[in-house]
């Protein structure tokens, strides 16, 4: 019969570790007072460093061993085993190693001799207490006699599970005891035959275990049908030299610091998780095996711990050599917009390396910079704006090999982003507005990915990006491919993974959408033809703009804040407010700032966005939120400030919907349309955890929840790009734009004669294009929109497929470069209206409906693959003209409303009331029906909000049933028209 007990679970990790090398030790071995096994601490140092054991020795004769434990002791008390193991000890002018660790090459026969003295036991069942001596704990593994990690085991076949080895650390293990004291074992393990937890600070029941697992739907992956789920945890990382490295390279201490960054002196002991040690240590092997000029996406959700994988793969790379002992790379590049990643990198860094100045922070001048690469400077920190500098440097010192390692390659909280935003933007603007919403801004990312090529691959470069959400385009540069052709990122962490461990929040768990409906109302008799799509879209900007709509929205927000949220997080939860454009955002933070002062709410609030917007006055970031708070606030203090108590609302266009990290972010409260990557990207602001956050609450007026769970499905597992985009794609639009006939071969070979010669100037260069740019303004508009999309679909396009190009094309360079300037040259004729529309409508009716609460589910399952990249179509609109009076007509039935039958009461009251309507009858001379019905429902609606204390059932029927609404106004429409005709010509008969 197979023995399913507990104690077969325990003796076949101490039989499987003995076999790889380690020592069994007993509880008999283990001096309780000294949380040490004498024995070994002895032997080891005796054996690996006999000169100052002897030195040692002499000074205290017999009592040698006593003292140089008892000071050992006691050094570990006060500095904790991580710091000696690393750092070693002084002792009577004698300084004693208590390890050697792996060393970088095999030069020096001697360190690798030392490497092989280090002592590994493992001890079952430790009695560890001073207290009870009867309570021990299952497992616990020494290097060199000092404790390093302790385990509780269970086993599912005997009814207990991790879950009861976390409640027997946190309810029997008293972190009093001297061995559980946090600084002295460096990790505690829970672990069943599936699954592992780990912490490194025993705190009662306060204590949190997080997980350590592979992770394949809930479970840890093992491939090997015979083996534990968790045999990964004795059978790898426990193995010696990982043991070793764990504490050489990764397990980190650090110490928190308060809003001003001022050291608080509270410490804390980093374990990595399973997917950054993993991610890693592949991610060295790899380098060490193929060397330089490879590119390598790491897939790591949001919440993954991003910066710590960072520092620990920069001081991995700085020291790696390949077999014959060379080192791999001369410097490590670390592109970020995160100023707290560069104080990380030294702070980590200081603690592996005995030398000073490893790490060199870039932040002033590409001097600085160039001088640093041609040094060789181990690990330079830089910024992404910097990329396309340090790419050329790189170039130029080829007898040099880099590592560079990008850093989330987005736009950060500055708003910054490749595409110009205009400074200033006006408040009648409209067409300003839909622009700056509608454009879908270019991240850093697209940058650092067109600018990868520099022109192909680069021998001695190889790339490392970090990324939670890559796009095609980003798969394709830095992903592996696999052999069906498709890519794939070398290391995914998926935010399902994530999510399910317990590192971030589901932020779909609570998401609730609204449906906005609204009637618009011509003002003019005139009936101007207009583009519909466009004109469309103008009246939506015009309806969301509305200081009516805006005031409905921050109501339904603050209210929902205040009722549901402001409580969480210990009354400390904060909210975020994502509007469509900057203008936008001026009018919500003006709006909310008077509704909180209304209804006297212990709230205060502030706005992020750039430039300038001028809605009747200038509005800067600066001016908005220092004439609310009373005090100065610069806009690079906003993230800083919003972390204060007092401030609980930020409202935000463009800015801090990326890398923003509040974890008393609660709510959020969404204006705007999201989609792909950037739905994902802004939502993730939400899910930091926070001790005493629970979930997370999300209001959307802008998105449907299908189309969230669209935009999140691809990120949940894995993203996959299933081709390649194909180069010829290329010679395709080329030949397209060729058949416009707007240039010649010469032209093209004239203006690269100038460009590409020392001697050329610019003013030959505009003479080169000018006859080009004759024939284009000769041409129709619709030429000129097509041949003007699809030159930007070449340069776009370009910038991209040049990466791919194994051998640089020199007939497209030339091209690209034509065409580059050429379009800077092409004048844009932007669609303006003749009339303003905004002056000839007004907005009739407004209502805000619920159409979705609860959660957006997403399922586990193989991830669909993305669309191959492309960059745009170039085709020209289409234009369909239709009367404004159809504009408004079509705008209305897509928001407005569509009721059933119900029942009919209290007519007569109604119709003697709009009867007597004189702006009614006024408005029924000079309008069209249409027109008259949409004032007729405004009225009815008045007059009904009157006549509520008289029949308040019918009024509440009224209000609530939108269905009866509608077909009640629309019966009381016929009859009101029929009785006008009926009195008009009794009138004229008369």
């Amino acid at each position: 019969m197979i023995d399913t007990s507990e104690k077969n679970f325990e003796a076949t990790i101490e039989a499987s570790l003995l076999n790889s090398g380690y020592q069994r030790r007993s509880s008999k071995d283990y001096e309780r007072s000294l949380c040490l096994i004498p024995e070994d601490v002895l032997n080891f140092i005796q054996t690996s460093q006999p000169q100052e054991w002897q030195k040692f020795q002499t000074q205290y004769g017999d009592d040698a061993n006593t003292q140089l434990l008892k000071q050992l002791a006691e050094v570990i008390k006060n500095r904790g085993t991580l710091e000696v193991l690393r750092k070693g000890i002084k002792a009577n002018s004698c300084r004693f190693q208590l390890a050697y660790f792996q060393p970088p090459s095999s030069l020096n026969p001697e360190t690798q001799k030392l490497y092989q003295t280090n002592c590994f036991s493992v001890l079952r069942q430790l009695y560890y207490s001073q207290k009870n001596p009867l309570n021990s704990i299952d497992i616990v593994l020494f290097l060199n006699g000092l404790p390093i990690f302790t385990a509780e085991l269970k086993n599912p076949f005997t009814g207990q599970n991790v879950q009861q080895a976390i409640k027997q650390y946190q309810e029997d293990r008293d972190p009093r005891e001297p061995l559980l004291k946090f600084g002295l074992c460096l990790s505690h393990f829970a672990v069943d035959s599936d699954l592992v937890y780990v912490t490194t600070h025993l705190q009662g029941h306060e204590t949190r275990f997080l997980p350590f697992n592979p992770g394949k739907t809930g479970v840890a992956a093992n491939p090997d049908p015979t083996k534990f789920r968790s045999a990964y945890l004795w059978e790898q990382i426990w193995r010696q030299d990982s043991f070793l490295d764990l504490i050489q390279n990764f397990i980190t201490l650090e110490e928190e610091k308060d809003d001003k960054d001022r050291k608080t002196g509270v410490k804390s002991l980093i374990f990595p998780r399973y997917h950054q040690l993993d991610a890693v240590r592949r991610l060295l092997a790899d380098a060490k095996a193929e060397g330089t000029g490879k590119s390598y996406l790491i897939q790591h959700s949001a919440g993954s711990g991003k910066s710590n994988s960072i520092a620990w793969l920069a001081h991995g790379l700085v020291s790696l050599h390949d077999d014959h002992n060379t080192r791999v790379f001369d410097s490590i590049i670390v592109i970020t917009d995160r100023r707290i990643l560069d104080q990380q990198l030294q702070a980590t860094i200081r603690q592996f390396e005995k030398t000073s100045g490893v790490v060199e922070n870039i932040d002033k001048t590409s001097r600085q910079l160039k001088e640093a690469l041609e040094s060789g400077k181990n690990i330079i920190v830089t910024t992404l704006q910097k990329f396309s500098v340090i790419v050329d440097q790189i170039q130029s010192l080829s007898g040099q090999r880099f590592a560079v390692i990008i850093d989330e390659a987005h736009s950060s909280q500055t708003g910054e982003s490749t595409k110009k935003l205009k400074s200033v933007l006006t408040a009648t603007s409209l067409e300003a507005a839909a622009a700056e919403e509608g454009g879908e801004e270019e991240d850093l990312e697209d940058g650092i990915v067109s600018d990868t090529k520099k022109r192909g691959k680069i021998a001695n470069l190889s790339y490392f990006a970090f990324t939670a959400t890559p796009k095609p385009k980003t798969l394709e540069v830095f992903g592996t491919r696999q052999p069906d052709g498709s890519f794939a990122p070398f290391s995914l962490y998926s935010m399902a993974q994530a999510i399910e461990e317990g590192f971030i929040l589901d932020v779909l768990e609570n998401y609730t959408t609204y449906k906005t409906y609204f009637n618009l109302l011509k003002t003019i008799e005139d009936d101007p033809h207009y583009d519909r799509a466009r004109t469309a879209s103008l009246l939506r900007h015009f309806v969301d703009l509305h200081e009516h709509t805006i005031k409905q929205k921050v109501a339904i927000i603050v209210e929902h804040f205040h009722e549901q949220v402001a409580h969480q997080v210990q009354g400390k939860a904060k909210a975020m407010i994502i509007t469509r454009s900057r203008l936008h955002a001026v009018r919500y933070k003006l709006a909310l700032d008077r509704y909180l002062k209304e209804k006297d709410y212990p709230y205060q609030s502030l706005v992020a966005f750039t430039g300038t917007v001028r809605d009747g006055e200038d509005f800067t970031e600066t001016n908005m939120n220092s004439a609310s708070s009373g005090s100065h606030i610069p806009d690079k203090a906003t993230a800083d400030t919003f972390q204060q108590a007092p401030y609980r609302f930020l409202v935000v266009a463009n800015k801090f919907q990326t890398g923003f990290d509040q974890p008393l972010l609660g709510a959020m409260y969404i204006d705007k349309k999201l989609a792909g990557v950037n739905a994902v990207q802004t939502l993730s602001r939400l899910n930091r955890i926070h001790s005493h956050k629970t979930g997370t609450l999300v209001l959307d007026f802008a998105n449907e929840a299908d189309e969230i769970e669209a935009a999140f499905k691809d990120y949940y597992d894995c993203t996959i790009l299933t081709e390649a985009t194909d180069p010829n794609r290329l010679y395709k639009i080329q030949a397209q734009l060729d058949d416009y006939h707007f240039y010649q071969d010469s032209d093209i070979d004239s203006f690269a004669q100038i460009f590409f010669h020392p001697q050329g100037t610019q003013a030959k260069l505009h003479g080169s294009l000018d006859p080009v740019l004759d024939r284009y303004l000769e041409a129709s508009e619709e030429e000129k929109v097509g041949f003007r999309g699809k030159l930007q679909e070449f340069i776009r396009l370009y910038g991209f497929v040049s990466q791919l190009l194994s051998i640089p094309a020199a007939d497209l360079e030339k091209f690209y470069e034509f065409s580059r300037h050429l379009i800077c040259k092409l004048p844009t004729s932007p669609e303006a209206l003749p009339l303003p529309i905004q002056q000839s409508i007004e907005l009739n009716s407004y209502r805000i409906q619920e159409t979705h609460r609860g959660k957006i589910e997403l399922k586990r399952s193989v991830p669909e693959s993305t669309r191959v990249y492309s960059p745009g179509t170039g085709q020209p609109p289409t234009k369909k003209i239709e009367p404004l009076s159809k504009i408004i007509e079509e705008i209305n039935r897509r928001f407005g409303t569509d009721f059933s039958e119900d029942e009919r009461v209290f007519i007569e009251h109604l119709e003697t009331k709009l009867d007597d309507s004189a702006p009614l009858k006024a408005s029924l001379k000079i309008n069209t029906p249409e027109n008259v019905k949409l004032a007729f429902d405004i009225l009815a609606s008045d007059i009904m909000q009157d006549m509520v204390e008289i029949n308040f059932s019918f009024y509440k029927k009224f209000t609530d049933d939108l269905e009866f609404k509608a077909l009640l106004l629309g019966f009381l429409f016929n009859r009101f028209l029929q009785r006008s005709n009926t009195s008009e010509a009794k009138t004229d008969s008369v």
